[in-house]
């Protein structure tokens, strides 16, 4: 007959033993599969939050001041909001084929930009893209490589519009302000420069999908400056478009200026002292800001909606 030594455990706790370590593991692996889930959540509120801040502080103001009545306005405001998610999804379309619902996790991303730190809406789509590793296996590296491209797609329009522009309006701009810009542009061209320079350590996708995103983001700015400025023109008819056109040139220009603080406010300034029409300016200006804030609730409301929606219908079919 078989009998256990006293100092040999029996073979049932021997399994449970090793068994132990593996669901001691459990929690942690799956925390670490949700992590991005959990990331996506915490940006989502925060841009919740962000969003009624703005509009409680400054957008509400915005809203009560004077209303463009031309349909217009509205339809070239919408085309000028909507190009950079759109041109987003093009992009990561042609990267991973990712499905519909991306266009909805880009809106978040573009709104996490605007609303809070700069790039969160980045970190916000890469914690998706990651909780989608079926579609692609290392989002990290081609978020990171659009996000470089983007800017330096914009550096790029910039110290060109910057050449176009600044000759003319540089009367209206004091010497110390004109300087400060000018070394902005170099600062940002330089930097883009360097990037190019060591292209082959900085980026991961390949040439062809690299100039792809460069040609798709290049088609952003236009669209969403050519829409901005035709918007303008519905509201205020009196202000030809070609100045809308110049005016939309160097808020893209002030727009990538590193070194000069209070961008919007300097924009603002120069535009009235181009065009005058002070009181109705800064009325647009507001009216322009603060749709776009109520534009970035409603969407937020709308995907937040449809997200509870599927997850419940999950639930009632896992049931």
């Amino acid at each position: 007959m078989n009998r256990l030594r006293v100092d040999e455990p029996h073979p049932s706790l021997s399994a449970a033993a090793e068994a132990a370590p593996l669901g001691a593991l459990k929690p942690v692996q799956t925390l670490r599969r949700r992590w991005p889930a959990l990331l996506a959540m915490v940006l989502t509120v925060a841009m919740l939050v962000g969003v009624g801040h703005e509009l409680l502080n400054h957008g509400f103001a915005g809203l009560r001041r004077a209303v463009p009545t031309s349909p217009g306005f509205y339809l070239f405001f919408l085309a000028s909001y909507f190009a950079l998610p759109l041109c987003d999804f093009m992009i990561f379309r042609h990267l991973w084929d990712v499905p519909t619902s991306a266009f909805a996790a880009l809106n978040r991303k573009r709104i996490a930009n605007d609303i809070l730190t700069g790039y969160s809406g980045d970190a916000y789509f890469y914690a998706w893209a990651r909780a989608r590793l079926s579609m692609v296996t290392a989002p990290f590296g081609a978020v990171k490589d659009v996000g470089i491209v983007s800017a330096i797609t914009g550096n790029l329009t910039a110290f060109l519009l910057g050449a176009f522009a600044l000759p003319l309006g540089y009367q209206l701009i004091a010497p110390d302000l004109m300087r400060g810009m000018i070394w902005s542009l170099i600062f940002a061209l330089a930097i883009s420069l360097g990037v190019l320079l060591f292209s082959r350590r900085v980026f991961s996708l390949p040439r062809r999908d690299l100039w792809y995103v460069f040609w798709i983001d290049l088609l952003r700015i236009a669209v969403a400056c050519v829409a901005s400025a035709i918007a303008w023109a519905f509201a205020m008819p009196t202000v030809s478009l070609g100045m809308w056109l110049f005016l939309i040139a160097g808020r893209q220009l002030v727009s990538r200026l590193p070194f000069v603080p209070n961008k919007d406010l300097l924009f603002a300034n120069f535009a009235i002292l181009v065009i005058g029409h002070d009181r109705a300016l800064s009325d647009l200006m507001a009216f322009t800001a603060a749709s776009t804030l109520v534009v970035h609730g409603v969407l937020l409301l709308l995907f937040g909606a449809a997200y509870v929606m599927e997850r419940m219908r999950e639930w009632r079919e896992a049931r």
